[in-house]
C-alpha cells in the first residue's frame, strides 16, 4: 500500500519551499540589487538568490565600440542576462541606456511584485487571527533567511570601478550574443560603462558566505518542521509559496527594462531582421564610416596589409 497524503514525512509546503526555482535570482539580476521589501516575497528558491551571478550562463559576449573600433567583452552578468532575454536570432535589437524614471523595471512588473508583497502581509495577518503560531514562525524564519540574502546582495552590489569618466560623450556598441543575437546599445559613454564594465556583484567575503550558508540551513530546517503547523497553516504556506512564485515569474516576464546602478537599459523600437550577417555589417560600416570594429569582431575579413581592430 502507498502511504496516504497525510502520512508523508514532509508536507507539500516543505517540498515547495525547497524547490530551486530561479525567479528570485532573475529578479535580482533585473533590478541590479535587492531591497529590504524583498524580504516579504517568499517564493521557492529564496535560498538560491546568490545564483543571480550565473543568470548569464557564463556568457560574456564580444563587443565593439562603433565609434572607436575598440573590441572588448561585456563583463556584467546581469546586463548579459538581459541581452540574452531581449535578443532575437538573426535580428538586430536596439537598446538605450539612460537614468530610469520611478517605474523601476516596469509598471506592470512592479505591480505584480507589490501584489506578492501584500499577499505575505495578508497571510501573516490571517494566521495571527487564527492563532497558528507555528505557521507564523515558519514564515518568519523564511523571511529571516531572505533578509540575510538581501543584506549580502546589497553589500555586494556596490558601484565600483567603471573606467575613466567621459562626460558628455555619446557611445554606440554592437554586442554579439550567442545564437546570432545582435544587440546595439546607445547612450552616454559613462552610462554605458556603468552597466557593462567592471563588477556587478563582488565575491562574498568569508563572513558573508557563512551568513548565506546559515540562511540556507535555516530554510531547510524550517521545511523540516513545517509539519507541526496546523492543516490550515500548511495550506496557507503552500498557497503563499505557489502564488508568489507565479506572481514573481510573471513580474520578471513582463519587465520592460533592466536597472543597474541608477541606470536603465531599455529596448528601442522593434528588432530588425537580416537575411545574412554580412548585410548587417555592411549597413553599420556604411553608417559609421569605419570597419575596424567589424574586423576586430571577426565579422569582416581585412584587406591585404590592413591591421585588425584593437582587442582589449
Amino acid at each position: 500500500m502507498f502511504p496516504s497524503f497525510t502520512t508523508l514525512p514532509l508536507p507539500p509546503a516543505s517540498l515547495i519551499a525547497l524547490a530551486p526555482l530561479n525567479a528570485i535570482a532573475a529578479r535580482t539580476a533585473l533590478t541590479g540589487t535587492s531591497s529590504y521589501l524583498d524580504c516579504l516575497v517568499l517564493a521557492p528558491g529564496l535560498h538560491t538568490q546568490q545564483t543571480a551571478l550565473r543568470t548569464n550562463d557564463g556568457e560574456l559576449p564580444a563587443t565593439a565600440a562603433l565609434t572607436t573600433g575598440y573590441v572588448f567583452r561585456v563583463e556584467n552578468q546581469a546586463t548579459v542576462a538581459f541581452l540574452q532575454r531581449v535578443g532575437v536570432p538573426g535580428q538586430l535589437v536596439s537598446l538605450t541606456v539612460a537614468r530610469p524614471g520611478s517605474a523601476g523595471v516596469g509598471r506592470l512588473a512592479e505591480l505584480l511584485f507589490g501584489a506578492a508583497f501584500c499577499l505575505t502581509v495578508a497571510a501573516v495577518l490571517g494566521l495571527a487571527a487564527v492563532g497558528d503560531w507555528c505557521a507564523l514562525a515558519c514564515i518568519a524564519a523564511l523571511a529571516a533567511a531572505r533578509a540575510v540574502n538581501v543584506t549580502v546582495v546589497k553589500r555586494q552590489s556596490k558601484l565600483g570601478w567603471k573606467g575613466a569618466p567621459e562626460p558628455g560623450v555619446r557611445g554606440d556598441l554592437i554586442v554579439l550574443v550567442s545564437q546570432d543575437r545582435w544587440i546595439r546599445i546607445t547612450g552616454l559613454v559613462d552610462d554605458i560603462k556603468t552597466v557593462t564594465s567592471g563588477q556587478w556583484m563582488r565575491n562574498p567575503t568569508d563572513i558573508e558566505g557563512f551568513a548565506v550558508s546559515a540562511a540556507t540551513v535555516l530554510v531547510y530546517g524550517t521545511a523540516a518542521v513545517m509539519g507541526a503547523a496546523s492543516p490550515t497553516g500548511s495550506a496557507v504556506i503552500l498557497a503563499l509559496l505557489l502564488v508568489e512564485a507565479t506572481l514573481l515569474g510573471l513580474s520578471n516576464s513582463v519587465a520592460q527594462r533592466c536597472v543597474m546602478f541608477g541606470r536603465a537599459i531599455s529596448t528601442v523600437g522593434k528588432p530588425k531582421p537580416y537575411h545574412r550577417r554580412t548585410d548587417l555589417v555592411r549597413e553599420l560600416v556604411e553608417e559609421t564610416g569605419r570597419d575596424d570594429w567589424a574586423i576586430g569582431l571577426g565579422m569582416m575579413v581585412p584587406k591585404a596589409g590592413e591591421a585588425r581592430g584593437v582587442v582589449l
